[in-house]
């Protein structure tokens, strides 16, 4: 089986995304943004877009969303995916690193398993302040209007939040939900 691909858009916890991974006996592998997408495209199941400092160094990560496979964006992730397909990211209203609130309103495929109100640790340095067209609101916080999102039928799914870090409640089950999406659709 094809391994799921770690994009490192040199976020500073795309590592504990692998550990977690690792830790979950999910089948991964961390490469650079610079990766050819037809290389992607050919020797992945499922794409992880991971966080980092700044969208004009996502190199073809924004390309990946276009690939077919499923993806999962966190914070970086989650605003390339939303610029790719026509969304708005801007500057949040909080900024740093901090503990969030968020309310889930629709417990689609990716946050199956949570109840409805979780903590989690999350940076709103940048947000998605309008979903592009055809997504669904997945979750949302006092402070963010876009905690998560998702387009199901194209399998894309992006989180404001960082669920590989302690801080965040129960955060391995994005990662497994994630697992399981990418196997169902081999």
């Amino acid at each position: 089986m094809r391994p799921i691909y770690l994009v490192n858009n040199f976020g500073q916890f795309n590592h504990l995304i692998k550990r977690m991974l690792r830790d979950l006996e999910i089948d991964a592998e961390m490469i650079k943004n610079d990766t050819p997408p037809e290389t992607v495209a050919e020797e992945c199941r499922g794409i992880i877009l991971g966080g980092g400092p700044d969208i004009s160094r996502a190199n073809f990560a924004m390309e990946y969303v276009d690939l077919g496979l499923p993806v999962l964006g966190i914070c970086l992730g989650h605003h390339i995916i939303a610029s790719r397909r026509g969304g708005t990211v801007t500057k949040g209203a909080m900024g740093g690193f901090g503990g969030v609130e968020v309310e889930i309103l629709d417990h689609c495929n990716i946050l199956e398993g949570f109840p409805d109100k979780i903590s989690v640790w999350a940076s709103h340095a940048d947000e998605v302040r309008k979903m592009p067209e055809g997504f669904t609101l997945l979750a949302k916080s006092d402070i963010c209007g876009v905690e998560a999102m998702a387009k199901p039928d194209e399998h894309l799914y992006g989180l404001q939040w960082h669920p590989e870090v302690s801080h965040t409640e129960n955060g391995h089950i994005v990662f497994e939900n994630f697992d399981r999406i990418t196997k169902e659709l081999l």
